[in-house]
């Protein structure tokens, strides 16, 4: 039968959105794409399936993996998008919080990354922020703090990675407001490396951690639904879900959002703000030209004949605030 699904209440940052940037080579024949794939999946599917990893994942990065064979330009240039001229505002948002929606609505943080650029070996969101406090002691104590307010127990859970769920489940235990164990948190999964000569699974005999990367936090989904977590929060009745990176302390959960984005019906979505000219790096909000919706095009999508237009904020006035 079909799967049902969590109607995500997101804001989403640039991290979730996972692309793979490929070359502007000219595509394989589909035959030989496919002589290609027969020749080369085996050897990520048994490495996979020997390390544990679900059907959801596998089944994701053998997507990506198919993407990086076919050679296809995965950039989306000028010709293929639109600006957008605006967007609902906060402002003009005319709606009755209503609480009641909380009972059904999870937070979840987005917890994969680790601090190694800051000079830290664990979980970025461990880094203290102010008064002895780190991201994760800001974020318990924002969640108990509208625990309070609206009196309910507002569902609280992380998106670890394998090198962050034991610090990050350490540094929480202290708040026992929180959930513990898999009610607390979910590991997304883990890719194998792939090797830019011959595209074959990299090998490093001295250490085999070293032959994994974390995917990225656009393996939301696959390690929602692999890891059994989109089914367990279905029958426990949840039906929204908020989301945002732990280091993003300005994203708390707004009421009346929340109460704006059920109403709607809409299975998604995000926040923006008006660019300046410090943002001019990151991705942009644009139109479809093909489908017609929305989407996000960041840096590493942009053609670099086109990456003037893509820094003018005039023309792509909105970005992501995650």
């Amino acid at each position: 039968g079909q799967r049902a699904s969590i109607s995500p209440f997101l804001l989403f940052g640039s991290s979730v959105i996972f692309t793979m940037v490929a070359s502007d080579v000219v595509p394989p024949e589909p035959k030989r794409r496919k002589a290609e794939m027969e020749a080369l999946w085996p050897a990520y599917e048994e490495k996979m399936k020997a390390e544990g990893l679900n059907e959801a994942a596998i089944a994701a990065f053998k997507y990506n993996y198919g993407v990086l064979l076919s050679g296809e330009s995965t950039l989306i240039p000028e010709s293929a998008i639109g600006s957008v001229e605006s967007v609902p505002s906060l402002e003009s948002i005319s709606i009755a919080p209503d609480p009641s929606l909380l009972k059904t609505t999870v937070m979840l943080k987005l917890n994969g990354g680790l601090g190694t650029g800051m000079g830290l070996d664990k979980a970025k969101s461990l880094l203290t922020v102010t008064n002895d406090n780190s991201f994760l002691d800001l974020i318990a104590k924002q969640v108990e703090s509208m625990q309070k307010e609206h009196k309910t127990d507002l569902a609280f859970m992380l998106m670890n990675s394998f090198a962050t769920s034991a610090d990050t489940l350490e540094a929480l235990s202290k708040y026992k407001h929180l959930a513990t164990g898999a009610d607390l948190e979910f590991v997304q999964n883990k890719a194998p490396k792939v090797t830019a000569e011959g595209l074959t699974p990299a090998t490093w005999e001295a250490d085999r951690s070293h032959e994994w990367c974390p995917p990225g936090h656009g393996d939301l989904y696959p390690a929602m639904l692999g890891s059994g977590t989109l089914d367990k929060l279905l029958s426990k009745g949840f039906k929204y879900m908020f989301v945002s990176n732990s280091d993003n302390l300005g994203a708390t959960m707004d009421l009346k959002l929340l109460t704006y984005f059920a109403q709607s019906k809409a299975p998604f979505m995000m926040e923006v703000a008006t660019r300046t000219d410090a943002d001019k790096k990151g991705g942009h909000l644009a139109k479809d030209g093909t489908r017609g919706g929305l989407l996000l095009r960041e840096s590493a999508q942009c053609p670099e004949e086109d990456e003037k237009a893509f820094q003018d904020v005039t023309k792509y006035k909105f970005f992501n605030t995650n």
